[in-house]
């Protein structure tokens, strides 16, 4: 843990630093800009440079956190669901998120009368939009749990064929809300960049909405941790040792699905990140919940920001976190699947 913290403090700091091309070219005037952006440093540094770097400051910042939040997120329905192939995307969660998130931002933006006045008062941003992200997570969550369940079991095809089909389904109501909102270019470019996923134009707010939700959820990790490890010995065991599997479901799911929510909010919908990082974990030795769930969070929050500055030196920030987790994590769900055909087959 010591030393994921003190790899995810240097990828904040290089990510600041060279995530621009200026940065780049100019490393030592970038080093300046850095300690006036910090307030030390007996040299002024370039105004130009000092912007550039606070701008990706708080991108980077928020790319943490949302890495974080997602990473933590699918280790937490792995446990919930004592299943190594659910995650916040593969569930359908981070699209239910995304898809509340557009409809907000549709209201927002004048498509809902009266309600387009709160947009005056800030609260668009700040609050509405990440509320609904978060009620969407939270309403695919418990579906795809009840649907997937029965008698309290739970079925893996289920899992997958529902989260596949919820995936099926609000992709294709999000693309109807597109093709009803063309015309207004700004709502239509808010809903492109939740669809693809987006760490661009970052602001404090950001930074503090993804913070501010994720933090109660990570404070939950020591209590739900032990009794996440005695449900992979199935539910009846854990009932049997005292542990309220009722109470656990729900707040393990409440949990993923506020950071799953907060992270929608602030980046729009960036897939398999629950997926892969909680796996890295495993392959490195550590099992348990106790280990396991802030080790997702710490490596989840490099990942991220290594993804987004590895497509700023390949792609020149062309290309949407989204997209580049899409292409990563396809193939590494393929894996998983080909790896574990024969439970599925017996399941």
């Amino acid at each position: 843990m010591l030393l994921l913290v003190l790899g995810l403090a240097a990828t904040v700091v290089v990510a600041t630093l060279f995530g621009s091309e200026l940065a780049r070219r100019e490393p030592a005037a970038a080093w300046r800009a850095l300690g006036t952006l910090c307030g030390i440093g007996p040299e002024a540094g370039d105004p130009t440079l000092v912007a550039l770097l606070e701008l990706r400051l708080w991108r980077t910042l928020t790319a943490v956190g949302v890495g974080a939040a997602l990473a933590y997120a699918g280790a937490l329905l792995q446990g919930l669901f004592q299943n190594a192939l659910a995650s916040p995307s593969v569930l359908g969660i981070t699209s239910g998120a995304s898809l509340a998130a557009a409809l907000a931002a549709c209201l927002l933006g004048g498509l809902g009368g009266g309600l387009a006045a709160l947009d005056t008062l800030g609260l668009g941003g700040a609050f509405v939009v990440p509320a609904a992200a978060f009620a969407g997570a939270l309403g695919v969550g418990v579906l795809v749990a009840r649907l997937a369940s029965t008698h309290g079991r739970l079925s893996v095809p289920a899992l997958l064929l529902i989260g596949l089909a919820m995936n099926t389904f609000l992709g294709g109501v999000q693309s109807v809300v597109q093709q009803l909102v063309l015309g207004r270019w700004e709502v239509t470019s808010s809903i492109l960049a939740w669809s693809f996923g987006t760490l661009r134009d970052r602001e404090p707010w950001h930074a503090l909405v993804i913070a501010g939700a994720a933090l109660p959820c990570f404070l939950l990790a020591p209590k739900l941790a032990w009794e996440l490890d005695l449900l992979q010995g199935g539910e009846e065991d854990a009932r049997a040792l005292g542990v309220d599997t009722r109470r656990v479901r729900r707040w393990t799911l409440v949990a993923a699905t506020l950071a799953t929510g907060a992270a929608v909010a602030v980046a729009g919908q960036i897939a398999f990140v629950g997926l892969i990082v909680p796996h890295l974990v495993r392959l490195s030795g550590w099992r348990t919940h106790r280990e396991l769930l802030p080790l997702s969070a710490l490596l989840g929050g490099s990942f991220l920001v290594w993804a987004d500055f590895g497509q700023c030196l390949v792609f020149e920030d062309r290309l949407q976190p989204g997209v580049v987790l899409s292409v990563l994590g396809g193939p590494f769900f393929v894996y998983l699947l080909w790896r574990r055909r024969h439970a599925i087959r017996l399941s």
